[in-house]
This record gives structure tokens, sequence and C-alpha cells, in this order.
């Protein structure tokens, strides 16, 4: 396990992880909200390793984090105009697209239903880890029913040595996650209440349903 503080060494600390992320093994990073931990999501194992390390079961499996915009047709089907403009002005930024996946891809998250949660997050770091790893399966950085860790030293704290590389980026930008929004159905709606509010969303489709309960 070993930490790398990217305000002093930011080219050594992709590094790292990118090497880490490449034998299979688990990193931290910062996030435009919180730590995530990550893994490659082309890479079975790795993903299981990432779950394993959260508590979490196949029913929840980890959305993934792409570094541009351009990616998301690598992964994703059934993409409507409205949603290509909305990604267009809101990535990189604090939400999350559960869309039909790509059904040629060969990966396993766990129990997607052929489905795939993807995000380009806004913090500039987490995305040139993934310029150089490619598509990473990333979940909050803690364990299932514990906080999201918005420092580095509470992602160590909760998950140990299951990490092989932490990247200290500071406490993160935000402590409220993403907004997540689901387009697989009939009408599109949110899962989760989060950083965009829905107001913003509706002023690219005014048919999205808020989150249950809301």
């Amino acid at each position: 396990m070993r930490i790398h503080d990217l305000t002093q060494d930011l080219e050594a600390g992709i590094a790292a992880a990118e090497r880490a992320v490449r034998d299979g093994h688990l990193v931290v990073l910062p996030t435009d909200t919180v730590y995530g931990v990550g893994a490659n999501a082309f890479a079975p194992a790795a993903v299981q390793r990432l779950l394993e390390a959260k508590g979490r079961t196949r029913q929840k499996p980890p959305p993934v984090l792409i570094g541009r915009v351009g990616t998301l047709d690598a992964l994703a089907i059934d993409i409507p105009g409205w949603l290509r403009r909305m990604l267009d002005e809101l990535w990189p930024g604090a939400l999350t697209v559960v869309l039909r996946a790509q059904p040629s891809l060969t990966w396993d998250l766990g129990e997607t239903h052929g489905t795939v949660a993807v995000r380009v997050p806004g913090d500039e770091r987490a995305r040139r880890l993934l310029d150089v790893t490619g598509p990473l399966a990333v979940s909050s950085a803690n364990r299932t029913g514990e906080p999201a860790a918005t420092t580095v030293e509470e992602a160590q704290e909760m998950l140990g040595d299951s990490v092989a590389v932490y990247l200290d980026g500071g406490p993160s930008g935000d402590a409220v996650p993403s907004t997540i929004l689901d387009i697989t159905g009939t009408t599109p709606r949110i899962l989760r209440q989060g950083a965009l509010p829905l107001e913003r969303l509706h002023e690219f489709n005014n048919t999205i349903e808020p989150a249950a309960g809301e």
C-alpha cells in the first residue's frame, strides 16, 4: 500500500496508480464529489476485489468513470439527442447516467441487467488517470453502510490494505455525491438526487421524474 500526495508530484502518483490498475489492484482517487475506489472495468477479478473491499454484493455493481464524453459510445447504446446535449453541457460534472450497455463489451461489473452507469468526473486529476487507464469501475471509497470518504485518510481507515495505491488530493471538493439519472426505462427518472438538481436536468428534458419519495 502506497500513498501519493498529488500536490507534491502529480505525475508520479498517476504513474503508480496506472501500474496498480494494470496489475489488477485497487486505487483510491479524488473526484469532484467524494473519494472513489477504482479498478480496471474490464478485469472481472479486479471488479470483484472492489466489491469485496466495500463489503458489497454483485447485486450492486459499481459505476464506470471515463475521461471524456467521446468514450461514451464505446460503452453504451441508445443515447438520445437530448441526453447528448445534456452531457455536452454538464460533463465533466456530478451526473451519473444509467444507459443500455454495448452488448459486445467483454466485462463483468456484477448484476447489471445489461445496463451501465457512466460519469465523467469534474476533477482534472481523476481524468488524467482515466486517460492512461481507460474506463475504471469506481465506487465511493468507503465500506458499505459507512459515510463516503472526503479525505484520503478516511478512505485508508475504511479500506486499508485492500487498496494498493492511495492518491491524496486533499479534502474532496463536495461531500454530496453525483445525481444518478436512469434513462433505460419508458420515462427517464432520478435514482439518486445528488449535486445536480432536477430543475437543471429539466432544462434538457422536462419529462424526467424525480427520485422516489421526493
